[in-house]
């Protein structure tokens, strides 16, 4: 399978539809079962953070589930409450570890092209170390109009 560019750290990386059915060649897959390395900062048995190639923000970091999911729909979806509970309770300690609390953080989840979600592995990014602006950049599009 050829990985998306941005996973390799190069530009201009295609968007993935984020659905069904899961790709387990997909880069973080192989992150996942040791065929890639990843400079990492937490793992459980629910998640693996790992900080990101590219990175957008002083920190910047990726949690990925364990489970074989596509993307927060496909997550949400269908993996356990045991496992949804495990996740959201990993990334809130790795934010509270790297001492994001206090100063503030962002996550991002991307689902599908609109998004720009590049890797079909459902993942959130953990940004933070300074003011992080605004969530959207003023050049977006507005909803209504």
């Amino acid at each position: 399978m050829e990985f998306s560019t941005a996973a390799r750290g190069e530009q201009g990386a295609m968007p993935v539809n984020g659905l069904p059915p899961y790709d387990p060649n997909n880069i973080f897959a192989r992150i996942l079962r040791g065929e890639i390395p990843c400079r990492k900062v937490y793992e459980d048995a629910f998640a693996l953070a790992f900080h990101d190639i590219n990175p957008q923000a002083p920190v910047h970091v990726l949690v990925i589930p364990k489970g074989p999911y596509c993307s927060f729909a496909d997550f949400s979806a269908a993996a356990g409450a045991e496992e949804i509970a495990g996740f959201v309770r990993a990334v809130g300690k790795i934010a509270k570890d790297l001492g994001l609390e206090a100063p503030g953080y962002r996550l991002l989840a991307n689902m599908g092209a609109d998004s720009g979600q590049e890797v079909p592995h459902f993942h959130v990014h953990l940004f933070g170390g300074r003011p992080l602006g605004r969530m959207l950049g003023h050049g977006a599009p507005r909803a209504d109009g």
